[in-house]
């Protein structure tokens, strides 16, 4: 049924384990197929991205690839320039979670679900995306499959196994839905990246967001990461779903920000704001690339469901685009979930079919967002200057600058009003960003619960 791949793999390959140890040599595969359609040059430096994540089963009434392509404009138009699928692949059945079963049970890595449509439809949601000057990045999900994905038939010896000889899930998880991939085994690794590439020459598609990146080990990372960037004469945007440093050896773009995420909250519960300053450094530890990036966000399709969408856990409207606005500002990769930028107040859960009420948007939400995303795009100092720290108990604040411009992020995390010392570093005047007002600042400054402010010069 499908184009058979034929694997040229050098004589002294050793398979990687599940250490640190990068310093294997990688297989050199020979991918036998056609590049389906144009290589897409507008792809945006790591810095640049607006990634916008589209839950299929809840981004319409319909539940297709198709309906998402209706709504191409809205994403565009929004400010988001990488648009990123939730698995696109048949789900399993056995031993499913329940309702439709999970996306993230993985019953083949080659076909699109009849869920959600077909080939071509895919392939026509890429076309019409890069038009706009979007790229695709489809989820992929190399950990584990479901039970009854076709390796484990076709090919058994790609599992992990127990004493008994029987499949298990993940170790250490609740993940009964799925069963753990050896990645010990080089044919495993080697029929992975086959099945990446296939999606890169048959849909055209630009990168990959890899779920559960740090279970898998970083020497199947480093292998997958080098072999899919070569495929087409273009960049790709790799973007590993994992809070590891050592995700950016491997050749990733970004990393996700799972801890900033945590003290955002913790800060809406009373923590002090500064302990946002000590996450941020922690998680550019050891990241050396200037043009690599930690993917913050208020929301996605995890916590949207587990823990509540902004609104819920951020202070409503207002307190969640001020969170926002931080996330989305300190040297970061922005991330806007589906329904996010209306200010939808409803979980969505993606086990079922729970559309978005467009109709729900809430007067002005999709407006601000688009404007913070405005001034962001305009911003060197925002997309690529040096962070630095000022906050306190309640406040955030920071600065992002270049040798040409200086922009100052100033944010009241409570829902009172709150007076913040300014450094005398920041005193002077600003223009505001987000209506070219000029303003002057000693002292003190009074904030509006929930308020925040955008300032350069």
């Amino acid at each position: 049924m499908y184009i058979l791949l034929t694997f040229i793999v050098s004589l002294f390959v050793n398979a990687c384990d599940s250490s640190d140890d990068d310093s294997t040599t990688s297989p050199v595969v020979n991918f036998d197929y056609e590049q389906y359609g144009e290589s897409f040059q507008q792809m945006p430096a790591p810095e640049d991205a607006v990634i916008y994540q589209v839950n299929i089963r809840a981004f319409s009434e319909e539940g297709t690839l198709n309906a998402v392509t209706q709504r191409l404009d809205h994403i565009k138009e929004l400010g988001a320039n990488v648009l990123y699928l939730m698995p696109i692949y048949p789900n399993g059945i056995e031993n499913s979670a329940g309702g439709l079963g999970s996306p993230y049970a993985v019953r083949n890595y080659k076909e699109v679900s009849e869920e959600y449509g077909s080939l071509a439809d895919l392939r026509n949601l890429v076309e019409e995306a890069h038009r706009r000057d979007m790229a695709v990045v489809l989820d992929w999900v190399a950990n584990h499959t479901a039970w009854d994905n076709v390796w484990v038939n076709e090919h058994p010896e790609y599992y992990v196994t127990n004493e008994e000889g029987e499949m298990i899930p993940p170790e250490g998880t609740n993940w009964n839905d799925v069963i753990q991939l050896d990645f010990e085994n080089p044919d495993l690794q080697h029929a992975m990246i086959d099945a990446m590439a296939y999606w890169v020459y048959k849909a055209n598609i630009d990168g990959f967001r890899c779920d559960a990146a740090d279970y898998v080990p970083e020497g199947f990372w480093n292998q997958a990461v080098s072999e899919i960037r070569t495929i087409k004469d273009q960049e790709m945007l790799m973007l590993a779903e994992g809070g590891e440093q050592r995700h950016f050896r491997s050749g990733f773009d970004y990393i996700f920000g799972f801890h900033y995420f945590e003290t955002l909250k913790e800060i809406h519960e009373g923590e002090p704001a500064s302990n946002i300053q000590l996450t941020h450094g922690e998680e550019y530890n050891s990241v050396y690339g200037e043009e690599k990036r930690v993917v913050r966000y208020v929301t996605n399709h995890d916590v949207n469901l587990s823990d509540g969408t902004p609104l819920e856990l951020f202070g409503g409207i207002e307190g969640s685009i001020a969170t926002f606005v931080v996330a989305a500002y300190m040297k970061s990769a922005p991330f806007v979930y589906s329904g996010q930028e209306i200010g939808y107040d409803q979980r969505l859960a993606f086990f079922s079919n729970t559309p978005i009420d467009w109709s729900q948007a809430q007067e002005g939400v999709y407006q601000e967002y688009q404007q913070i995303l405005q001034v962001r795009a305009n911003s060197p100092a925002v997309r690529e200057g040096e962070y630095q720290g000022y906050s306190g108990q309640n406040v955030v604040s920071f600065t992002m600058a270049t040798e040409e411009e200086s922009v100052w992020v100033v944010a009241n995390m409570r829902n009172q009003e709150s007076t913040y010392l300014i450094p005398p570093v920041l005193e002077g005047d600003w223009q505001n960003a987000m209506d070219n007002s000029s303003q002057s600042f000693t002292g003190q400054l009074s904030l509006a619960p929930y308020s925040y402010l955008i300032l350069k010069r």
